[in-house]
């Protein structure tokens, strides 16, 4: 395709969220050119021969050509972008169908251009009022789906007639109340309703629960009642709005219209085509891929431009369809109490001048016209400053003052023409789609119109070609610890994103198996996996050795280092006796361990290691993977034995100066250990000395205190007693003793460092 280039009329543009812009409301029913307000959110800008002080609405102009839909772009977050192109002749109005739900997202994406220098009038549409500020404006209020008796209290006062089985009863509503009335043998009473009535005859109540009918002899007000029910059928099938598109200008001009409104996710699926065996040794597959495409408006897609978006812009819905009513507080009208008259005294007069002077305030005017010129000659585009339209224009450099007349206001701004085609790169003729960056995000773009009729879907081919890719088995004692599964690693040769969708794989003409596939993007490579592998089996044998490499002396504590080593020993064997395989094996990377064998692997992702093993037909093939972990660990420096330490000494674990420091530890903590001993010893007499001295207590409360037992007794207990005051003495120096001990150990271990 080749891309034109020349230059056009500037154009005008005009956004929904900017209609304020210069828009006034008009009556569509305006007479003699007065306005007369708004009627059904009709709108349109005002003519320049509007007369001063008011504006003319321009009457209803037939649309002589429609704008079609002539583009489409969707997106994978649930919205696609319309745009709609077509001529307009002089000044017309253009007419938009939507269903109600799609209203919000036209309010808040519609975009306008007149490419041919004509002016956007504005945008209209009817109005949607609450339904419950719709329905409180009757003289009966239905909105919160009154029941029976709230019904009937709000129609206090009003004449009815109620059918009951002793016949008809006429009156004005006075009220409803509620009584309790026995119910068979229930000891509960239930809740009665009973409508009270003013009659001739004077108050009647009414028991709801033998009425029949009741009506209202009002005309007017049943009227009233039907009308909310008609408004509320009608809101219920409301389902579509007409949404009018104002131009004004002179001649035929093109117009474009493009929005944004909620689409279905377009989707991708694949399929993968598989040489047969022997054919070539590094064949490459036959890769094809579809977009589905679901037209789910009511309108058919007729030759439509159509672009498919990977990316996924934010988008979200916002009631601007509904008009809101913010409540205000409802504030007592000011009363001033009454006062006496009051006889003034007269004026002597003085001079001056009057402090209330008559003053008048201009409205200013904004002038937001104004164009961007496009200099389009060889294809380069340069912005220039903008200039007046025209010098008479009010504002513009030696233009006259501007008039009383109200001057029409138009929002410009040029729009270079967007051809797409050119420089596209080229790829099977088989499929509809070229893939392009637009931005930030990959595009395919189909290369011929599309036609899709309401309500149906489409598949469109998007990818077709080859792409380098070698048969495998992929085993992961995860997923199956017995047999790999069938598979196929594949590279995007391509310039193409590959989305993620569902692959169907086709071993030769055979249907093989379904895999699925992530983001892959171009250069990128991919394992699918579309059926067991029964013909190879996969056994396994684990083993784990600890060592220690290294001990040293870091403050006094013994810093042990030991290595851990895990290995797992994989043995395939190929039942197959034809064809060899390529056994690609998954191991999971654990955190902090290093690989040791095999020293690297053919792959490795951020949470696996893979490795190719190749097996020969009807053989089997070893896989030895071993990863190992070095830790620190710090132990207290007498929790060893010396023995050990030696025999860590002898081949190089532990040095020389780590045993002999370990040596004098030990020695300091015997000191220790034998002061303990001391203290316990001492402890144990003293112990066996208050046990005898109760002992000999409780004899003497027996003997006489004459005899000589008694007298025996004496002097045991004296000779023990001055032996217990020695031990407190003993117990007092060893317990000294064992401070000091324990001090000079601390002592030595406190920043002790020993390679």
């Amino acid at each position: 395709m080749r891309t034109t280039r020349r230059p056009f009329a500037p154009l005008a543009l005009v956004s929904i969220a900017g209609l304020a812009l210069g828009i006034a409301f008009f009556d569509r029913d305006t007479k003699a050119g007065l306005p007369t307000g708004t009627q059904n959110g009709v709108h349109a800008a005002a003519p320049a021969s509007a007369p001063a002080g008011g504006v003319l609405f321009h009457e209803p102009i037939a649309v002589k050509d429609t704008l079609a839909i002539r583009r489409i772009v969707m997106y994978r977050s649930g919205v696609g972008s319309f745009e709609r192109r077509g001529t307009v002749e002089n000044d017309a109005d253009v007419q938009l169908r939507f269903k109600t739900d799609q209203i919000n997202d036209i309010l808040k994406s519609m975009v306008v251009l007149d490419l041919s220098g004509g002016q956007i009038a504005g945008v209209s549409y009817g109005s949607k009022e609450p339904l419950d500020r719709r329905l409180a404006s009757f003289g009966i209020d239905i909105s919160s789906n009154p029941s029976m008796t709230d019904l009937l209290e709000q129609l206090r006062g009003s004449k009815v007639s109620v059918t009951t089985a002793d016949g008809m009863v006429n009156g004005t509503i006075l009220g409803v109340e509620i009584r309790g009335e026995a119910q068979g043998e229930s000891k509960e009473p239930i809740k009665v309703h009973y409508l009270n009535l003013v009659t001739d005859k004077g108050i009647r109540s009414v028991s709801l629960r033998t009425a029949t009918n009741v009506t209202l002899d009002d005309a007017a007000l049943n009227d009233e009642l039907t009308k909310a029910l008609s408004t509320l059928a009608e809101y219920r099938a409301d389902r579509t709005k007409t949404v009018d598109v104002h131009l004004r200008g002179q001649g035929s001009r093109n117009v474009v219209v493009s929005y944004v409104q909620e689409m279905p996710v377009w989707k991708t699926s694949y399929r993968l085509v598989l040489p047969e065996l022997g054919q070539d040794k590094k064949p490459k597959v036959v890769m094809q891929g579809w977009a589905i495409v679901e037209n789910t408006t009511d309108e058919d897609w007729n030759n439509v431009s159509l672009s498919l978006v990977s990316g996924r812009p934010v988008s979200f819905r916002m009631d601007l369809y509904e008009p809101l009513y913010m409540g205000r507080p409802e504030v007592p009208v000011p009363t001033i109490p009454g006062v006496m008259p009051r006889i003034y005294a007269t004026g002597t007069g003085g001079g001056g001048q009057s402090p209330f002077q008559n003053t008048s305030a201009g409205v200013p005017q904004f002038d937001l016209a104004g164009a961007m010129d496009d200099a389009a000659e060889g294809g380069a585009r340069k912005d220039k400053a903008v200039r007046n339209r025209s010098a008479g224009r009010p504002g513009a450099p030696g233009s006259p003052a501007p008039s009383s007349a109200a001057e029409p206001m138009m929002l410009g701004k040029s729009v270079e023409r967007v051809v797409t085609g050119g420089d596209m790169a080229s790829y099977s003729a088989a499929a509809m789609a070229q893939g392009q960056e637009s931005g930030e995000v990959f595009q395919y773009e189909l290369t011929s119109p599309v036609t899709i009729e309401r309500q149906r879907s489409a598949m469109l081919p998007i990818i077709s070609g080859d792409i380098e890719g070698r048969r495998v088995s992929i085993y992961n004692r995860n997923d199956n610890p017995t047999n790999p599964m069938r598979g196929v690693e594949i590279r995007n040769t391509t310039k193409l994103q590959l989305l993620p969708g569902p692959i169907s794989v086709f071993d030769g003409a055979a249907y093989a198996g379904d895999a699925q596939i992530g983001h892959i993007a171009p250069g990128d490579r991919r394992l699918l996996a579309y059926a067991v592998d029964l013909d190879v089996v996969a056994s396994l044998e684990e083993s784990s050795t600890s060592d220690v490499r290294k001990l040293k002396i870091v403050d006094g504590l013994l810093q042990q280092t030991t290595t851990t080593r895990t290995t797992q020993k994989y043995t395939f064997t190929n039942k197959d006796t034809a064809r060899e395989r390529t056994v690609v094996v998954e191991q999971a990377r654990m955190m902090g361990w290093t690989l040791v064998e095999p020293q690297k692997p053919s792959d490795q992702t951020e949470a696996l290691y893979r490795f190719d093993v190749p097996i020969a037909a009807g053989g089997n093939a070893p896989l030895s993977i071993t990863n190992e972990i070095t830790q620190g660990q710090n132990l207290q420096l007498l929790s060893y034995d010396l023995n050990t330490l030696l025999q860590y000494s002898k081949n190089g674990k532990a040095s020389e100066k780590v045993v002999e420091a370990f040596r004098e530890a030990a020695k300091r903590q015997a000191a220790i250990q034998d002061v303990e001993r001391t203290i316990a010893k001492l402890d144990a007499e003293r112990s066996e000395l208050t046990q005898d001295q109760g002992r000999i207590r409780e004899n003497m409360g027996r003997v006489d205190q004459s005899s000589q037992l008694y007298r025996k007794y004496m002097q045991k207990l004296t000779d023990q007693e001055e032996r217990m005051d020695k031990l407190v003495t003993e117990l007092d120096a060893a317990r000294k003793a064992l401070t000091a001990a324990q001090s000079n150990l601390a002592e030595y271990l406190r920043g002790l460092n020993v390679e």
